[in-house]
Parts: structure tokens; sequence; C-alpha cells
């Protein structure tokens, strides 16, 4: 199949707002992919790489050479080439990379190229998330879309089970089993806006556990071996020998747990997210790493042991397995209660030791792998900033034709600027996209492209954000962690926008 086939339902989709209709174009598509193209198709479509990382960043596709006028690159071709790419390593390996990202750019038409420049930027927004795509393999393959999100749970890897499904129905979903050392989709938390909404969602007594600021990690053991996965399913064993040898010192000998890995400083409180995230990711000279900066282990979920499958259980019974397993210096403190003064104390207790928040789950619920399931609910103090809006980008999908995407500067007062701390464009009703639509085009100021329009920065806008971290994306070397938009402020003028030593002050 060629990129060009893949890169027009892309458009379809972003251009369609019925979910009905997006999922008609995509299983369209998947009835035609062939066997060996349907995984590469799927994840592309759902805005990812079979290879995960390539190493290709931002600005590595600033300057992409002349496009091709006509389309005949190929899935497999373009495949191939990400994996060579990706492979690229040792000395040289900067322009090596470049040359090959050249040499993949200059065999793509305008159009594709635009599209694997979106893809490789992480800004694929077309709305393919998982659950249109599980409905679209389900109606290209005729298996029940049940059996196709309970295969996810299992693989974790939505274009291999589509690919699956394409190849041999249902019988091959069926297949799918929880295997020592494949990782699946972990099970994720919604959102409350206090304890006690949560509580009240909950209807009962519940468990309140820590929100750790650290990696989420999936550990499996089998026998002597240890594999540990983070949430996108990337193997990080080697950078995390603490780890490793806490589940090897652990009594059984098959295990599958989910947790997460932290630094703390010397007096138990946690070092910003970013020091735990660069340690992690680090894969050279782990052993140094380790004496300075040491990781530390908690688990809140065990999910196999030996042999027996714990997915279906509730979350009680899985939690005495866990005791049973895993020594309580392993274990995520926790609180079971269903007395919302209680619970509130806790929650205060644990932000000023440091951490995130709580995670509020039910006794009952069973673990809804890949999804945010009901029964798990997070909890975190709101920090909010008033920021200037310096630019905005046109949206995708059902916000095509409207200005979504906000750059979020703070003020600088020793130059009079402002400096960048990121994008957002989370929180925005129909109306406020409307509205800003038209308000940006009157305050549009400087040089644009297809993509971007400056404004002069006169609108302050209130964020909502879970941290600051270090970030050397943006000019001031720090990122809002999770942004999203409260509401503008028009009682306020530019002048009155906090300032970059507030956003730093939060880092610390």
């Amino acid at each position: 199949m060629l990129l060009i086939d893949v890169v027009r339902v892309s458009q379809a989709v972003a251009q369609t707002s019925a979910r009905l209709g997006k999922v008609g174009h995509l299983a369209e598509l998947l009835g035609r992919v062939g066997p060996e193209e349907a995984e590469i198709a799927i994840a592309y479509l759902s805005g990812e790489l079979p290879q995960r990382q390539i190493g290709v960043g931002y600005r590595s596709l600033q300057e992409l050479p002349a496009p091709k006028l006509v389309a005949t690159a190929t899935l497999t071709d373009v495949d191939a080439l990400f994996t060579r790419i990706k492979a690229v390593s040792g000395q040289g390996s900067q322009a090596a990379r470049k040359a090959l990202v050249h040499e993949l750019f200059s065999a793509v038409t305008s159009q594709e190229q635009s599209f694997l420049t979106r893809l490789l930027s992480g800004e694929l927004r077309q709305g393919a998330l998982d659950g249109v795509m599980i409905e679209a393999i389900a109606k290209a393959s005729g298996a029940p879309s049940a059996d196709v999100r309970r295969a996810l749970t299992l693989r974790g890897w939505l274009p291999a089970v589509g690919a699956a499904a394409l190849s041999g129905g249902v019988e091959e979903l069926h297949a799918f089993k929880l295997e020592v050392g494949r990782a699946v989709a972990p099970m994720l938390a919604g959102s409350a806006p206090n304890v006690a909404a949560a509580l009240e969602k909950i209807g009962g007594p519940a468990s309140l556990e820590w929100k750790l600021d650290g990696i989420r990690v999936q550990t499996h053991r089998l026998g002597e071996v240890v594999r540990v996965f983070t949430r996108t399913l990337d193997d990080i064993t080697d950078q995390v020998p603490e780890l490793v040898e806490a589940v090897l010192g652990l009594p059984s000998q098959d295990l599958v747990l989910d947790g997460e890995v932290i630094a703390l400083r010397p007096d138990g409180r946690p070092h910003p997210f970013q020091v735990t995230a660069s340690r992690v990711s680090t894969k050279i000279d782990v052993a140094r790493l380790r004496e300075s900066t040491p990781l530390s282990v908690y688990f809140f979920d065990l999910l196999r042991i030996d042999g027996q499958d714990m997915l279906d259980l509730p979350y009680s019974d899985r939690q005495k397995e866990l005791a049973r397993a895993v020594p309580s210096s392993l274990i995520t403190p926790r609180l079971v209660t269903d007395d919302v003064a209680q619970a509130e104390a806790w929650f205060t207790e644990v932000v000023k030791a440091g951490h995130e928040g709580l995670v509020v789950k039910a006794p009952s619920s069973v673990y809804a792998a890949g999804r945010r399931g009901a029964g798990w609910i997070k909890v975190k103090p709101r920090h909010t900033l008033d920021l200037v809006v310096l630019a905005v980008e046109w949206g995708h999908g059902r916000r095509e034709g409207k200005l979504s995407n906000l750059h979020l500067g703070a003020r600088d007062p020793e130059t009079g600027g402002f400096v960048m701390l990121g994008k957002t464009f989370k929180g925005l009703t129909d109306e406020l996209l409307a509205w800003q639509t038209g308000r940006f085009l009157e305050i549009a100021d400087g040089p644009t492209d297809e993509w971007t329009v400056n404004v002069r920065p006169e609108l302050v806008v209130e964020i909502a954000f879970d941290g600051v971290q270090r970030s050397t994306r943006y000019p001031g070397g720090m990122a809002l962690r999770f942004a999203r938009v409260l509401r503008y402020r028009p009682d306020k003028r530019a002048e009155e926008a906090d300032t970059v030593e507030t956003v730093r002050s939060l880092m610390l």
C-alpha cells in the first residue's frame, strides 16, 4: 500500500466530526491493507511508530528537501527507513541520521512530508484515538469490538492486535494471553476536583494511595529473568538495577507487578520529576548514576502471580495477594476509608510531603488495561498561572478552521518581553474556540505560516497545570506539565501576568 493512501485517509478522518464517519474511513482502508503492512498502517493512523522512538526531534524537521511530485513511497519503504534511522548509533550518528531523514523526505510528496512531520513530532491530531481505531478494526475484521479490547488488554499494542484481527479474526484475538515478559497496556485513572468528589464517585470505602511523581513501571519476573517496561511499553530494564534487584529478592519467581520508580532526596521528599526522568532515560554509566541519584520503587498492583492471572479479580483481592508477595516497604502507602474528613487530612499530608496527590480506587474494580477505568480516580492540587498568549496554531479534526493551540509566555521584567513556556489546546470549549479565533485574527502581528499565527502579546489567560519541569525545548529552560485553559482574564493587562521568576520558583 502507498503511504499517500494512509495520508488521504488521515485527512478524511481529521475532516470528519462524526465518530461513525471516522470509523468508516478507517475501516475502509484497513479492509484493503496487506497483512505485512496492517500493523504499520494502524500505527501511523494512531499517531505512533512501530519503532516507538527513533531519535528524530522537532529541530531535525525544520529544513526539509524539495518534495517529489508523484507519490510512490510504500508503507514498507517508509517503515524500513524508520528502522534504519533508529539503528544509527555511535560516532557520527547525528550526521548519519540527518542523511537518512533527508533520504526519506526527498522520496515523498508535500502532503506526505506534512503527515510524516506531524507523525514524528507527536502532533498528528486527527481524532483516530484508540476507541475509534478499535471500532474500525472490529468493523474491518468482523470481530466483536469487545474481543479487540480484550486482546489489547493482554498484548498492549493496538497495531499488533489489529493486524491479528485482520488476518485471523476472533480466533487470532483469542490467542492473546497475559505473558510474563510481554507488557500489557496499563490501567489509567480518571480525575476528580477533590477527594470528596472522588469518594462520592466510588460510593463507599476506597483505597486512597499516594500519587507519586515518578515513572510508571510494569515489572515482569520469570525465574531469574526480570524485565521492566514503561507506560509506553518501552523496555528500561538496564536503566533500573535497583528495581531488578528488589524483584529478584521476592519469594515468587512468576510475577507481573505495576508500580512506580522515583528519585527521592535523603529526607524522603521527591526530587523534581525531571531528575527521575533523566535518571531512568540515561543508559550510560548507570552504576555511577545509581550512587548519585538512587531510585526507590513502590508497587501498587499485582497482575499475575505463580501462573495465575489477576486482571479480572477485584482490586481488594489483588491487594491481598500483593501484600503476601511484596514487603510493605515496597508497597505504595494507602489509606482505606469512606470518611471525607479523614481522606482530606490524608490528602493534605501527602501533598505536604511533596507528592502529586492521591489515586482513589474502588475495592471492586478489575484491571481495565489500556483504559481509564471508572474505579480509579486521581486527585491533585491545582496550580494556576496568568500567562500571555504569544502565538496560536490552526486546529485539526473538529477544530479545523479554528485557532486552537496556544503558545504561552511568562513576563520577563528585566527585558520587558515574554518567555515562552510551552503550548496547550486543552480545556477549550467550542465557545472559547470561536471567540479566540476571531480575537486572535484581530491582533495578528508579524509573519505567519500555514500552521501558526503570531499575535500581539495582549491577552492574558489563566492556565492550570500539574507542575514545572526543566526543558531545553523552550527559551526559558522550563515547561509546564499538563497545561490546560481555565479562562481568559480580560480584567488583567499583559503587564500583570506572572513572571518568569514566579514560574521558576515552582520548579524548585
